[in-house]
């Protein structure tokens, strides 16, 4: 009887006590909300009641000329956003943690403040203080450029439709590129000596250290910044609506998902919201997300090498 008991686990109760506050909150927060957005898209008001309707919604939303020009549009530049980070912001992130972590470089400390600080900052005071910045009539922008001789450089980018979506995507950038930039950092901090003196004693020191060394044992942190990035890009709305309002001009030029959506529910101006309409878009929005961090976790997370230290 003894034996019996010893072989027997205790169970546990105490983890079940801890993750409950937790999950009660993010299942009042996130699951409920998300199941009843998704059970809004099967129906329609028909004379003020909602009547189940299945999937008519999405095919209205995908085949209808009028609400398909809308979505594909907005899509196409949700996914041009996203690429404007992925090529632009995490590059950058991953080259300034591999410079702030140089043991020479001085005021490193004060370097990795000065570019996190934009990513605390409010998305309605980013987009408002870049589009007094970007002002052609009482900006500094074009002051600053002729100091240097390239004013004839100047244009009004948040006022063309060629120019806009990629300016608010570099604004975006300048914004959050301290978070690839600090877990990266945080990423090279745990690579021991030990590896790196060996390295230096093959003779491989400077860029080809970080290119054959470092860069491969970071490359799961690349990952997970990457589907952060994808995620945080396809569900945008703050600095687009606050720097362009929820028309997102010029002629619908930055519209994406978010504020495509935010016009669909809510309405705007002449606009009358149809709360099915935008809950059928924000299902899209879910699939699409689920869909990329799926295609992340079995697809490349799982060919990811992962070294243990």
């Amino acid at each position: 009887m003894a034996a019996e008991r010893a072989d027997r686990r205790p169970i546990r109760w105490h983890i079940a006590v801890f993750l409950a506050p937790a999950v009660l909150i993010y299942t009042a927060v996130m699951i409920i909300p998300l199941f009843g957005t998704l059970q809004l898209s099967l129906f329609s008001t028909v004379d003020n009641q909602q009547v189940f309707v299945g999937l008519k919604n999405f095919a209205t939303l995908l085949g209808d000329e009028r609400w398909a020009a809308s979505f594909w549009n907005a899509l196409w530049n949700n996914t041009w956003f996203f690429i404007i980070h992925m090529v632009v912001q995490n590059p950058i992130g991953v080259l300034l943690a591999a410079l702030l972590s140089h043991p020479r470089l001085r005021f490193s400390a004060f370097y990795r403040t000065a570019i996190f600080v934009p990513t605390i900052l409010s998305f309605v005071i980013v987009g408002f203080t870049w589009k007094l910045i970007l002002s052609p009539l009482w900006g500094v922008a074009p002051e600053l450029l002729d100091m240097i001789g390239l004013k004839h450089l100047f244009t009004p980018w948040l006022g063309k439709e060629d120019y806009a979506l990629t300016t608010l995507g570099l604004i975006s950038v300048w914004q959050f590129v301290g978070i690839p930039m600090m877990l990266i950092y945080a990423a090279l901090l745990s690579i021991p000596e030990e590896i790196l003196e060996a390295a230096e004693c093959d003779g491989i020191t400077g860029f080809a250290q970080f290119w054959k060394i470092q860069l491969p044992l970071i490359l799961p942190a690349i990952g997970i910044i990457s589907i952060l990035t994808f995620v945080g890009n396809f569900n945008a709305f703050d600095l687009i609506y606050s720097a362009q309002g929820a028309l997102a001009g010029p002629n619908y030029a930055t519209d994406i998902l978010g504020t495509f959506l935010y016009r669909t529910f809510f309405g705007f101006q002449l606009q009358i919201g149809d709360p099915n309409m935008g809950a059928t878009i924000a299902s899209i929005m879910f699939f699409i997300i689920l869909a990329g961090v799926c295609l992340y976790l079995f697809a490349i997370q799982s060919r990811l090498r992962r070294y243990q230290f």
